[in-house]
């Protein structure tokens, strides 16, 4: 995915000259107050219908069950992710990682759950190696769910993920929607957030630093607002 621009740069032409002016953003209703505007358009921050966030039970990168509604009385930052993602998915665990360690800071002690979407990877020794290779094993609170096919595809459905599968080069290639779901201690979704990479010309994933920064302190501010 290549990311939009936050917003549009207009010129002016007064009195014979032509001058850049940068319209205000309009802050998008009902998101939290210590987000701040231009990083809520960055993550593409957005509240949620309030509802119970639909339950589910998988096994995590130990190979030990959990299930969501165990998380109760926590803010819970759910993502989808493909254990052999090579693109956007390593992006994403650094974000959460960065994160983590900014919520220890305040003492904030949110939960970290990612669910499997590649149909060809559904062991446990699979997630356990992406949760190692990307250094997620230093966030305590991570779970990397897998589980049945069954299982995986009624939870993409309930999450409204996409999952499409290709074969590139000869080899099993997974597209899936990227989304970030924050959900309250009460177990009710909030907020909707869309993740994104940019690529270079040969198409390596990469996020500019300060935007990789500032995605991570975006999660950290969501989750530190849904424990407040």
């Amino acid at each position: 995915m290549v990311a939009s621009a936050a917003f549009a740069v207009l010129a002016v032409r007064h009195r014979g000259t032509t001058s850049t002016v940068v319209p205000a953003l309009e802050r998008p209703s009902g998101i939290p107050s210590n987000v701040p505007t231009l990083l809520a358009d960055l993550m593409s921050l957005s509240p949620t219908p309030t509802q119970t966030a639909p339950g589910f039970t998988l096994s995590d990168q130990h190979g030990k069950p959990f299930s969501l509604s165990s998380f109760r009385g926590r803010p819970v930052v759910l993502t989808f992710m493909d254990p052999r993602c090579v693109t956007l998915c390593p992006i994403v665990s650094q974000e959460l990682v960065d994160a983590e360690h900014e919520l220890a800071r305040t003492h904030t002690h949110a939960v970290f759950v990612a669910v499997n979407v590649n149909r060809h990877a559904l062991s446990v020794a699979t997630v356990a190696a992406f949760t190692a290779e990307h250094q997620l094993n230093a966030v305590p609170t991570w779970h990397f769910g897998t589980g049945t096919l069954a299982t995986l595809r009624h939870i993409w459905s309930e999450y409204k993920i996409e999952v499409e599968t290709r074969i590139v080069r000869g080899q099993w290639s997974v597209v899936h929607s990227s989304l970030v779901y924050f959900i309250g201690p009460n177990g009710n979704e909030r907020y909707l957030a869309s993740p994104f990479d940019d690529r270079t010309k040969s198409g390596t994933a990469y996020l500019p630093a300060d935007q990789l920064g500032s995605w991570a302190r975006g999660i950290a501010l969501v989750a530190r607002d849904l424990s407040s």
